[in-house]
């Protein structure tokens, strides 16, 4: 089977995301052969090598790699990457950052590097899907946040600084209070509680937003 032709047969499968098993019973092939076909399709930069199993086309939008790169575990796009999407922050982050129930790792591909950070699946909550079949899982502007105020405390303290950020006219209060009150760790929800309530307090008078009871 010529390369060109299992490359256009793979673009019938109308993903951005190739897992090799899938390639394997589409080509009506052994996974050993299709593992092969795909690492000489990549040397032509025509796919790309994510993470073992997994391949992508080029123009893949890189905010829905986070979700297949964590898999099985779930995982959507949050922190500084979301404040960014939601025009929360001016400025654009040169990594993509995720919230995981699985762990904390980072993965340099050449389409982009994801910082995936673990979180307790009780506070796994707070996302929306966008885009074709929802693949961008990605946070609310509450709840991206409440996950920076979440991982301050870490011990890489990567998030300790909040970037300058705006509220957008959406942001709801009441909303975030709830999704605090939701931390079952009782050490965890008091310092979310009080980095964001100190958060709003330096606003005040300086942004609008709206303060429900």
């Amino acid at each position: 089977m010529k390369l060109i032709d299992v490359y256009t047969k793979l673009k019938e499968l109308n993903s951005p995301i190739i897992q090799t098993n899938d390639a394997a019973a589409f080509l009506g092939i052994c996974v050993n052969h299709a593992n092969k076909l795909l690492s000489r399709i990549s040397k032509t930069n025509q796919i790309i090598h994510i993470k073992h199993g997994a391949w992508v086309f080029p123009d893949t939008d890189p905010l829905i790699l986070p979700n297949f790169l964590t898999s099985p575990f779930p995982s959507y796009v949050s922190l500084q990457t979301a404040l960014y999407f939601h025009n929360m922050i001016s400025q654009i982050p040169n990594i993509i950052y995720a919230v995981s129930v699985g762990r904390t790792k980072v993965y340099k591909t050449s389409i982009a590097t994801v910082s995936i950070h673990h979180i307790h699946p009780s506070f796994y909550f707070g996302y929306v899907e966008k885009g074709v079949d929802g693949l961008l899982k990605i946070a609310s502007p509450e709840k991206a946040l409440l996950d920076i105020f979440y991982l301050s405390q870490t011990k890489t303290r990567l998030f300790k600084t909040l970037p300058e950020v705006e509220l957008p006219k959406n942001f709801k209060i009441s909303v975030t209070n709830r999704m605090i009150a939701k931390i079952t760790s009782v050490r965890k929800r008091t310092l979310v509680k009080r980095r964001f309530s100190d958060f709003i307090d330096s606003i005040k008078g300086n942004q609008n937003y709206e303060n429900e009871a």
